[in-house]
Parts: structure tokens; sequence; C-alpha cells
């Protein structure tokens, strides 16, 4: 069931985490609709709706719960013209619940129409997606291409130039295959492939430079279905431009497949300090929402150190000491809990979201843990005397018991939150 607008607050952005020790990739910096995207500044998490946009009600509430969820821009398909129609009242409607969050638009084939025959819309798209392998072919490629950019000058736009290798302009693959096939030592047509977008993407950036478009105002990227193909074209490109890069898998598949293969291809490039922005391109699961998609980014980059969103939540898998229910669901809940209640506590405690809490299910690590994190519980495990400490900052804090230890638990941590990042401490 749809959630209604007047519950859907903005998610507060999460902070750079003061443990970062990556050494990131130095590029300009591109203002998208007042969120700075580069090398300066914290990797950017965006996302995409998948409504109609023609249907600006439903696509408004979907912006605002991927925006809520933490997404810093959402990308929207303009593909018709009552989608690029839709925008203002979409725009107005996220104004009216309080949500800013930058729109992006996603243009393929007819967006050199769409743009010109819509210029509100093309005012308040905070920033154009053009993929070089849509806009045409011969001479209609340049024209539509140079129609798009001129829009974009004119409304002071930035571009992304996103290049999909399952939708790659045909005219630079032909030509570097035949320049490939004439050479002594020929590569193979998967690296024939990942030159040919590198081409594709720099080629269309220095053609946009040429028709007037600034040099901070172009992102790129270079997008493909697998991960070691994923580090390589990243990793060829990177040294070539200083532009940033948007990173992630075109298509990363459903559920759990979809999360691991998007962990996987993007961590090493962060790790190298390549990627100025990250989407994790989830299938959902039929009527699922689409947050999950949001949630997943922003736990890679908290897992590696670049960014702090929410408090961590440390528990144990369990095992044969902790085969009591009541373990899971605490841990669940307490989780669920401070996600649910970060865009308060954010408004209120700033720091907030570097709290690390430990559940834990059993003697053998459970004090332990939950020493080394701010607050934490060590729950009984199987045969173990009925009680559970809390541990706050590394000291023993109390010992619960009865019925009611999540309940006790949830109101110590709030007790917590309140006294270490509250306005008196």
């Amino acid at each position: 069931m749809l959630m209604s607008f007047d519950t859907l607050l903005p998610l507060p952005l999460g902070e750079p985490s003061p443990q970062q020790t990556v050494t990131r990739r130095q590029t300009v910096t591109v203002d998208v609709g007042g969120v700075p995207i580069g090398s300066a500044h914290p990797v950017v998490v965006q996302s995409m709706t998948n409504t109609d946009t023609a249907n600006a009600e439903a696509t408004a509430l979907q912006v605002a719960q991927l925006a809520r969820a933490g997404s810093e821009l959402v990308r929207v398909t303009v593909n018709t013209r009552e989608a690029a129609a839709a925008l203002p009242e979409i725009v107005q409607r996220l104004a009216d619940i309080g949500i800013n969050v930058p729109i992006v638009g996603d243009f393929h084939y007819n967006g050199h129409i769409l743009l010109r025959e819509f210029p509100e819309a093309a005012r308040l798209l905070a920033k154009y997606r053009i993929n070089p392998g849509n806009v045409g072919t011969g001479q209609r490629h340049d024209e539509n291409f140079a129609t798009m950019i001129e829009v974009a000058r004119e409304f002071d736009k930035p571009v992304r130039i996103g290049v999909n290798w399952g939708s790659l302009d045909q005219q630079v693959l032909a030509r570097l295959m035949d320049e490939n096939a004439a050479a002594g030592h020929p590569k193979s047509p998967t690296d024939v492939t990942i030159d040919a977008m590198i081409v594709s993407a720099l080629e269309s950036a220095r053609y946009a430079e040429e028709l007037g478009l600034s040099h901070d105002k172009i992102l790129i990227s270079v997008k493909v279905s697998s991960a070691p193909e994923l580090w390589q074209v990243y990793r060829q490109l990177a040294p070539l431009c200083d532009y940033p890069l948007h990173l992630g898998l075109t298509e990363a598949g459903m559920g759990m497949k979809g999360m691991v293969a998007s962990s996987v291809a993007l961590a090493p490039l962060l790790i190298d300090g390549i990627g100025d922005t990250i989407r994790v391109s989830l299938t959902p699961e039929p009527g699922a929402s689409r947050k999950l998609e949001v949630e997943v980014a922003q736990q890679i980059l908290q897992s590696l150190g670049l960014r702090q969103f929410l408090p961590q939540v440390t528990s144990c898998p369990g095992c044969g000491r902790t085969t009591s229910q009541f373990f899971q669901e605490l841990a669940q809940k307490i989780q669920d809990y401070i996600r649910d209640t970060m865009p308060d506590w954010k408004a209120k405690y700033p720091g907030v979201e570097d709290m690390q809490v430990a559940v834990m299910g059993c003697v053998v690590n459970g004090p332990g843990e939950s020493k080394h994190a701010n607050i934490g519980i060590s729950l009984p495990g199987t045969g173990e005397d009925p009680r559970a400490p809390v541990y706050q900052d590394g000291k023993l804090l109390t010992t619960l018991k009865g019925p009611r230890i999540a309940e006790e638990f949830q109101e110590l941590l709030e007790k917590y939150v309140e006294g270490r990042y509250g306005a008196g401490s």
C-alpha cells in the first residue's frame, strides 16, 4: 500500500566518515541542483523512479519515498510529451510537502524534441542524462546532441553523458572494430567494446564543450552489467579526464543477486578513489518499494567508511547458542527503529550517525562486542542465565530481565542518544 504524502519527510544527508582513508580521484566540482558532485565532496547516492512519469501523483510519491530513504538525486524517465508536461506538477507536489531533491531527466531518442517543446520542464530539471548511443545516427546524431546541449546552456544545466554497452554508439564501435581488425595484434571484442565506450563518452564530452557547455557542467558514466568489465572500463577512463564519474551496474538484477553484484562491482572502484556518484540498479520484487536500492547504496558507502548515514547495528549471525527467536526479532526491531527514527534524530542530535550499537545473542562474543559499541546488549543464549547485561561506552550500565527487555533497551538507547548527542552534551 502506498504511503501518504504527509508521512514523507526528507532524510538528512549522510556525513563524510571520520574514518575515511580513501584518496579520491581529483575532479572538477559539478553543481546539480544544489548538490555538489566531485572529489572534494562526499560520494552522492542517487536513484531512479519506475513509475510512468506522466502520472504526476504516483511519480511525485515515489520521488518522495526515495528522497526520504536518503536518495540525494532522483532520476525520472522523460520519454513522451505527456511525461515532459507532467514535470512541473511533479516538482510542485514535492515542494508542497517540503521535498526539494534535485530531479534528473533521463532522455533517449527524442530528448532534443522534448527539451525544446517543454521549456518549463527543461528549466525545472536539475540535470539532463544523455545517452550518445540513442540520439540518432549520421548527421542527425550531431544535430540532436547539439540541440540538447544548447538547451542545457540556455538553462545553465549540467549534463551526464551516460554510455551503456547495451546501447553503444554503433558508429564509434564500427570505427574501432575496423581499426582493431587492421592492427597487428588485435584486441578481443570485449576490449574493443570497452575502448569504444570510453571514446564515445570522451568525444561526446569534448563536442559538448565545443558547443559551449562549461567543463564543470559535465559528468560521465560508462556502465556495463558485469563487475570485471565495470572495473576495467572505469580504471581505463579515470586517468583520461577530470570529469566526475557516476558508477553503477546498468542491470544489477533482483534481490540478493543484485545487492551482491552491485557491492562487488562498486567497492573496488570506490576503494581506488574512483566514483563521485553511485546508483544500485536493483530490479524490485513485484509491488515492493523502490527504496531498497537507496539503502544498499548507502550501506556500500558506509561499509567502506566513505559516508555515515545512520548508526551501525552490529549483530551476530546466531548459532546453536542463540536459538531464541527473540534475539533475531530484537536485532531487527532495533535496526528498523534506528532507520525510522533517524530523520528526527539527525535534526536534533548532530553526530548521531556515528553511533555504534551492538545486539548480541550469547555470552561468547556478546559482552566483548557490547563493550566496543557505544551502547550494546548481550542477550542470554541457550541455557544461559536469563539476564541481558547492557554496556554503555565500555562499562556495564545495567542488567535487564523479564518480558520487557526489548522495550527497556529501546528506552535506554533513546536516553543515550539524548545524553551523548543532545544540545547539553
